[in-house]
């Protein structure tokens, strides 16, 4: 899996396995024995190749596209899966996403949306304190 993952990931980010290798300091084969599978990258290569490619090491290592077309996303962007919407509406927020961005039960979500690119979630309490620090900033604070 890590071998496709350092693939897909290189062609995304539009480098040769050349150009990465160079970003390295490995050889273009080294590369290329590591995305074939044949051989897999020790420790510290692999945090320079998260790195490189800018994703973290456990995506890199971990990811599975589950059968679908979709990328590895890059450090920091999550993608947890899909949730079914419920006859009133309700949807249950996956256990690593409730982890990752800390909802607890009874925590306030903000639910906002732009016909064209889409409907996001956010806890109420983070969306208010960034507003607040963007008003603070702009003198306009009430």
């Amino acid at each position: 899996m890590i071998g496709m993952n350092i693939q897909s990931r290189r062609k995304m980010c539009g480098l040769t396995q050349e150009q990465l290798a160079e970003c390295l300091g490995v050889s273009r084969q080294t590369v290329a024995k590591w995305e074939s599978g044949e051989t897999t990258p020790d420790l510290s290569n692999g945090a320079a190749l998260a790195d490189a490619l800018d994703v973290s090491l456990d995506a890199l290592i971990r990811y599975d596209s589950h059968g679908t077309s979709l990328p590895m996303p890059p450090r920091g962007k999550h993608l947890f899966g899909t949730v079914t919407v419920g006859e009133r509406g309700q949807i249950v927020i996956p256990k690593q996403a409730r982890d990752t961005f800390g909802i607890a039960p009874g925590d306030s979500l903000l639910v906002f949306g732009d016909e064209a690119q889409g409907i996001a979630i956010t806890k109420a309490e983070d969306f208010m304190d960034r507003v607040s620090a963007l008003l603070e900033q702009s003198g306009k604070k009430r």
